[in-house]
């Protein structure tokens, strides 16, 4: 279904069935009727669609909300009853208890939301399609490093929002991670042009910065995600919904999951990584970034 406005409406942009049909009150409900009347926003869809297309089949069966996670982005929201999800994806993490409406770019991720998500907009990051001070809250997990523009997309954030809520993650110790350190430094020049939440942080104008371990039974399936479960790594299923791995030359992959194979076999990754087996969670460097507006 396509949704547009009325003559002298202001809602021009493509809003998609989720599979399953159904209906949920979203925020377009409450006066945050999408807009897309700023030029290149077409073409930026097209562009991010791309890369999209690629990496998002299957993504839905491999990436499914922590509850541990999703605990910490709800109490950041606070009492905003209205968010906007930047790189919604396939729907992960999206509070229901709030009006919602996620914005995502990839045809691909939006045919895996479900019946049960929020309403969705065909829209990129950097090109948000709503008026000034729409919504009470903004949040984007895991995405703010597939934008083409990071620093747009914040500032975009925060033209729209009040409050901003991101899950990111810092390159470096993300690097120091044993399947990056031992068998994938390649992912280092993956990750070169990720911004730190530091740096995430100054372009919000300031933001409280806190850490979000990983949980050893995670339930996400992002990359660091079987930091304690290493034999995961040797299931093509899994690696399939690592943005991270997809990126990477396939010979360069398929030579360190085959060391790595080796390594669980004879013993050597055990004894290398002795000092995790025994932990709960670990810290890889990914961050809970909260910033709230005045005014």
């Amino acid at each position: 279904m396509v949704a547009r406005s009325k003559p002298g409406g202001s809602c021009r942009q493509e809003v998609e069935d989720r599979p399953g049909g159904g209906e949920r009150r979203g925020p377009t409900a409450a006066g945050c009727s999408p807009v897309d009347d700023r030029p290149g926003h077409r073409r930026t869809v097209a562009t991010m669609t791309t890369a999209y297309e690629r990496l998002g089949v299957g993504y839905a069966a491999g990436r499914r909300a922590d509850p541990r996670w999703q605990a910490a982005i709800d109490e950041a929201l606070g009492d905003a009853r209205t968010v906007v999800n930047v790189g919604a994806g396939t729907g992960s993490y999206e509070p229901a208890d709030r009006l919602v409406i996620g914005v995502e770019p990839s045809p691909t991720m939006i045919a895996q939301r479900s019946a049960r998500s929020a309403p969705v907009v065909r829209a990129t990051a950097e090109r948000l399609p709503f008026e000034d001070g729409c919504f009470e809250a903004a949040l984007g997990v895991l995405t703010l490093h597939h934008w083409t523009d990071w620093a747009a997309g914040v500032r975009e954030a925060r033209r729209v929002a009040a409050r901003i809520v991101l899950v990111h993650f810092d390159p470096v110790p993300h690097t120091q991670f044993w399947l990056a350190r031992d068998y994938l430094p390649e992912l280092a020049d993956v990750w070169r042009r990720v911004p730190s939440a530091v740096d995430v942080a100054g372009a919000l104008g300031g933001a409280v910065v806190s850490a979000l371990p990983v949980p050893a039974d995670c339930l996400d399936g992002f990359l660091p995600a079987y930091w304690q479960r290493p034999q995961a790594y040797l299931r093509p299923e899994i690696r399939s919904t690592m943005s991270g791995l997809q990126l990477l030359d396939d010979e360069v992959l398929a030579k360190a999951v085959a060391r790595l194979a080796v390594d669980l076999e004879d013993g050597t990754w055990h004894r290398k990584n002795s000092d995790v087996e025994g932990l709960v969670e670990l810290d890889v460097g990914f961050r809970l970034i909260t910033a709230q507006r005045d005014g």
